[in-house]
């Protein structure tokens, strides 16, 4: 039976991406692939990051695969809904049984199973996917009902959910994940030619331990499961022998979150002479002085410190079990070290107020970190801030043509408001950053100050109508 693993995600589709040009391969297709060869089955990955869905449909035509196993996110789901109709729309495909799974399934697993699957994994694929491609390659006409972690159709058109699967308790056990299946070389050329250095991910850990309302654990879950670190420093080896790469993003939520983990994974590196360059993420409250320093000499070159707001109120509303001033404190020991600084900030959650996006922007400026992202808050189906903000939904979206990203709630203001609170935010810390450089053109200062007084102008703008509104309501 041919077995085949892919994405649906097309770079050329993504005009932010493309500009941005921070391609990662999935690895979690590349997990289930190593997997799935260890147990005896041979598989394909069609990696469809640089490919087209025209160049995938003739593909499928070609193979014809008995199985098709499709990791599904928020920016995936349309795609692949495409790729269901087409198959189910095609006569050379009848017999191919489509496999979901990732993030976006498990919240959403009833309406992917009407609109065509035929399986959808929940949580965590490995095991799962071992256990679905068996009982299909035995040509079993039996229901999967047997199989843990599944939902799917019986014979009476009712959907069903078997018993949740008990996680992997040892993630040594996984094999590393098959990187050979896919053209690494077209991720390192992009990173190269946009950046400068390419870069590979590698995962250390599954799951979180920390309960921020609006992440999603749709797949892990509320765990906490970590690899050895002699194990993965095996795995940078394997990297550096088989590949040219300049430098590893660890894809883990919260990289430091053990300093016992931390101090045997330095002292692993030192202890086989390596040189790596990593970046990763974690929170505040999981660095000190001595993380600090295990970072830098294990070869950390930027660390990513969760923040999301400047504002303690914001924080607290988010569950994020952090104080700004930590969050401050350690972008500036990063320093210290040597080591660049990102932050990420997140605006328009529930309860915000422009006196809490004025203390964010207080907070950046005090800060200072090197690089800084902001996301416009929306709710994803199975996190505690969707069901807080469930019932107070602007529109009904139709759920085959829409994903949560385009989720709106009613705020404090518009969301026009916080999209110009985005451009002010950016354009008052280039003015922060400008001031002072003098590698920067101080030419380039009043056209900063235009745009940001503009945005604040439209922010207000908003606030004005918002306030006529409500004043016309009563």
């Amino acid at each position: 039976m041919n077995i085949l693993l892919t994405h649906g995600y097309f770079l050329e589709e993504d005009p932010k991406e493309k500009e941005i040009m921070r391609p990662y391969v999935p690895l979690g297709i590349l997990y289930i692939s190593a997997f799935l060869e260890k147990n005896g089955y041979d598989n394909e990955i069609f990696d469809s990051t640089f490919s087209s869905f025209e160049k995938l449909k003739a593909y499928l035509l070609k193979t014809q695969p008995g199985i098709i196993g499709i990791y599904t996110n928020l920016m995936t789901k349309l795609n692949v809904l495409k790729i269901i109709r087409f198959i189910k729309e095609t006569p050379s495909l009848k017999k191919t049984k489509i496999i979901l799974g990732g993030p976006e399934v498990t919240n959403h697993a009833e309406n992917f199973l009407k609109y065509g699957a035929d399986i959808i994994v929940i949580g965590e694929g490995e095991e799962t996917m071992f256990e679905i491609v068996r009982h299909y390659s035995e040509k079993n006409d039996e229901s999967p009902g047997s199989i843990t972690g599944i939902a799917f159709k019986n014979s009476y058109d009712e959907i069903i959910f078997s018993p949740e699967r008990i996680k992997i308790k040892n993630t040594d056990d996984l094999p590393f994940p098959n990187r050979k299946k896919v053209n690494l070389q077209l991720y390192f050329d992009a990173w190269k030619n946009k950046h400068g250095e390419s870069a590979i991910s590698v995962s250390t850990m599954r799951g979180c331990p920390y309960t921020c309302k609006w992440c999603s654990r749709a797949v892990y879950g509320l765990s906490y499961r970590r690899r050895s670190p002699v194990l993965v420093v095996d795995e940078l080896e394997w990297i550096q022998k088989n590949y040219i790469v300049d430098t590893i993003w660890f894809v883990d939520d919260v990289f430091t979150i053990s300093r016992k983990w931390m101090k045997e994974f330095s002292d692993e590196i030192k202890k086989r002479n390596l040189s790596i360059k990593y970046e990763c993420i974690t929170r505040a409250d999981r660095l000190n002085e001595e993380i600090m320093q295990l970072l830098k000499s294990s070869g950390c070159f930027r660390v990513w410190i969760g923040a999301e707001s400047g504002s303690q109120k914001v924080i607290d509303a988010m569950d994020r079990r952090v104080k700004v001033e930590q969050v401050r404190e350690m972008i500036q020991l990063s320093k210290k070290y040597g080591i660049q600084s990102g932050t990420f900030i997140m605006v328009g959650y529930p309860g915000e107020t422009e006196d809490d996006i004025s203390q964010t922007l207080e907070h950046l400026k005090i800060s200072d970190p090197d690089l800084f992202t902001i996301t416009i808050a929306y709710p994803i189906k199975g996190t505690p801030l969707y069901e807080e903000v469930e019932s107070s939904f602007i529109e009904q979206l139709s759920w085959e043509n829409s994903t949560d990203r385009q989720l709106d709630f009613n705020r404090t203001y518009s969301r026009k408001y916080y999209d110009y609170a985005v451009r002010w935010i950016y354009n008052e810390m280039e003015i922060h950053k400008t001031t002072g450089n003098k590698n920067i053109p101080f030419s380039k200062m009043p056209v900063l100050r235009m745009k940001s007084f503009a945005a604040k102008g439209m922010m207000r703008w908003q606030r004005s109508l918002l306030s006529k509104k409500i004043t016309f309501v009563l």
